[in-house]
């Protein structure tokens, strides 16, 4: 069977890393993870001082940048994708609060986009590639024979995020996350939109089981054509 691109994008914690995992799991596809690839730039610029009270020293991230090294590597044991900053997995690190009220400032700067977009590229050039982001569709495989837009409302987007963090109030994942939608809609490079041709699921009332069922349904129709 040949195979083909799949590009999934959508709001934050909306689950669209769950829907491909399983699609590449299922598909023996290679699944990319291209939020933790920012989240990774992002925690190496906290590390580095280069982002001082929320403000970004763009001219030294810049300097830095190519020097700066994010790799994935599969842990078929716990069947998850590691994310590696410099050799060290920061899995969960880049998952934290810190990290999460900082990314969308890190995620708008052309130069970070650029060189995540290449690298993205390069790793699709073969084909059978799960991808998802924000901007997957639209920029990076904007011929991927299949899309998709993931969505919930945010009070059940809260609930789930908030599940994964400790000591973080409810009231505070939701900011983060309308402060991360409103971000990610309106930044000038390669906003969040719903791509051309891409079909659009909304999960907030959905089982995974469902979910999952209906993307199936979808990446078959796209092998048909």
């Amino acid at each position: 069977m040949k195979k083909i691109n799949i590009a999934i994008d959508g709001h934050s914690s909306c689950g669209k890393s769950t829907i491909a995992k399983q699609l590449s799991n299922h598909l023996g596809y290679i699944y990319i993870d291209t939020g933790a690839m920012y989240r990774a730039i992002c925690l190496y610029a906290l590390r580095n001082n280069i982002i001082s009270d929320g403000i970004i020293d763009e001219e030294l991230l810049f300097d830095k940048l190519d020097n700066v090294s994010v790799s994935f590597e599969y842990d078929k044991a716990n069947n998850q994708c590691r994310t590696f900053l410099d050799g060290q997995n920061v899995e969960s690190e880049i998952r934290g609060l810190w990290v999460s009220e900082n990314v969308s400032k890190i995620s708008k700067i052309k130069a970070v986009r650029q060189k995540m977009i290449f690298i993205q590229r390069e790793i699709g050039r073969n084909k059978g590639v799960v991808m998802d982001g924000r901007d997957i569709g639209s920029v990076v495989f904007p011929n991927a024979e299949l899309k998709l837009f993931v969505t919930a409302s945010v009070e059940e987007r809260a609930r789930r995020r908030s599940l994964e963090l400790k000591d973080v109030s409810f009231e505070d994942v939701i900011k983060n996350l309308k402060d991360r939608d409103e971000d990610d809609s309106t930044r000038k490079e390669n906003p969040l939109i719903v791509s051309e041709n891409a079909i659009v699921i909304d999960n907030t009332n959905m089982t995974k089981e469902e979910q999952f069922e209906k993307v199936l349904e979808a990446y078959e129709n796209a092998i048909l054509n």
